[in-house]
């Protein structure tokens, strides 16, 4: 009786959290109250009947496995990663090797809407394979939105259509794998040995998958939309104009060839990738002092980009450690509902992909990393089945969401109405949900015993 209780309270403070995540407040401070609050209930909870998630932990275990080992793990594992990644990532910019291909592709696609959006989102998918961060986000935005709008497509479906392609990207992006590959790490030991290689092959398919249907979305409202042009193509002024040499270009999937390819670690793959394309730009000259000078700061400015979120994954660690205290009461509640069979779970999954929204409960990234350890505990899920059903409703809704960062931006950048905006990134979410989670399904399945 008592784990019912306690597991009601703690359900309606994860549906109070999905609230607070709507309504748009600092998610910061959220997951780290939440965090509290269930460490809290939890030790009451063991205190009257022994949890099985606490035997042999004191109170102070307890407290600084959440509060100290988690961020601490996290640091360790997951920032290192952010901060290398978004490093790579201005080094893009400030080589123009981004703009130079956004540029290309807008020569080649002309005058025509259907065509330039079309590439415009494939390179931008290419390229957030590696970019990371609201900053990077922004420099690619600034020159591939007002390239769209002066094409005459509608503000919200070139949104629409530049938010999809980062959304396709990031299925595919080695920094965001780190990220959710912790979370399922905090969950059960051997879920840590889960690598980039192994998940490569669903990865490239769902990105896929995700630019196809996007831009299906995009083009069918496009060919509805009446055209309007207020915007000039003109880039920005701080923009790189010239023209990056056509053999660094490849720099923007480099990263992702070292890895899968000759698995380099990661972090020496961005450093190598930069190198390289500093290198093929002219960029290492100047004597050695200077060189230092342009790395340092070129490390310091991709720091700023990823700052925002820095705090914010540091709290989330501590909320991924306190839900595993928290999964024996969610599983009082819910253990006989969920799903025991691959094909069942993957329905489930598809059907509530939408929930990835707004940081719900399918979303790692926001409040799935209790479901997560629920899941987790209801059967012996392999880790090649499980990692993709969670990536596919946390990706997908995620970085379609009005509560991403960079969305939110450029609801205030083009002037966009979200609802406008929501009635095509919804509806596209969930379709892109429902096809990758039978693709899960036909590809590791037969895993499931």
């Amino acid at each position: 009786m008592v784990n019912v209780v306690i597991g009601i309270i703690m359900l309606l403070s994860f549906f109070g959290m999905i609230y607070y995540c709507v309504k748009g407040y600092n998610l910061m401070v959220g997951f780290f109250v939440i965090s509290v609050f269930w460490v809290i209930l939890a030790l009451i909870g063991n205190a009257i009947s022994p949890s099985e998630a606490m035997k042999d932990q004191s109170v102070i275990n307890v407290l600084t496995n959440v509060f100290q080992t988690g961020p601490e793990n996290y640091g360790k594992s997951i920032l290192v990663n952010v901060f290398f990644g978004a490093f790579f990532g201005r080094v893009l910019m400030d080589t123009g090797i981004a703009s130079t291909l956004i540029r290309k592709v807008t020569e080649l696609g002309g005058d025509k809407p259907h065509i330039t959006m079309s590439l415009l989102c494939i390179v931008t998918t290419v390229i957030f394979t590696s970019m990371t961060g609201i900053g990077p986000v922004i420099s690619i935005a600034v020159i591939v939105l007002p390239i769209m709008l002066s094409l005459g497509i509608a503000a919200p479906i070139a949104l629409f259509a530049f938010m999809g392609s980062i959304m396709a990207g990031i299925f595919s992006n080695i920094v965001n794998f780190k990220q959710y590959q912790a979370m399922f790490a905090t969950v059960k030991e051997e879920y840590a040995s889960y690598s980039f290689n192994t998940y490569f092959n669903f990865s490239i398919i769902a990105s896929i998958v995700a630019l196809v249907v996007v831009l299906i979305v995009a083009n069918v409202c496009l060919g509805k939309s009446k055209t309007s042009r207020a915007w000039a193509a003109a880039a920005p002024g701080s923009a790189c104009t010239d023209n990056a040499p056509a053999i660094s270009w490849i720099s923007v999937i480099l990263p992702v060839l070292l890895v899968v390819l000759f698995n380099c670690p990661i972090i020496l793959a961005f450093i190598v990738s930069a190198l390289y394309a500093l290198l093929t730009c002219g960029k290492l000259k100047g004597g050695f002092v200077e060189i230092c000078r342009m790395l340092a700061k070129q490390f310091a400015d991709g720091a700023v980009d990823v700052a925002p979120m820095v705090g914010f994954l540091l709290t989330l660690s501590m909320f991924n450690n306190a839900a595993n205290y928290a999964a024996p009461y969610f599983k009082t509640l819910f253990g006989g509902v969920i799903p025991t069979s691959a094909l069942l779970l993957c329905v489930v999954f598809a059907i509530l992909t939408p929930l990835g929204f707004f940081r719900g409960p399918m979303n790692l990234v926001g409040c799935g990393t209790a479901i997560l350890a629920v899941v987790a505990a209801t059967a012996n899920w392999p880790i090649m089945f499980l990692y993709p059903l969670f990536a596919v409703t946390t990706v997908a809704p995620q970085h379609l969401d009005i509560t991403q960062s960079w969305v939110a931006w450029g609801f205030g950048y083009t002037k966009v109405n979200p609802k406008d905006y929501m009635k095509m990134s919804i509806p596209t979410g969930w379709i892109i949900g429902a096809i990758l989670c039978a693709t899960v399904y036909f590809m590791y399945g037969g895993l499931v015993h």
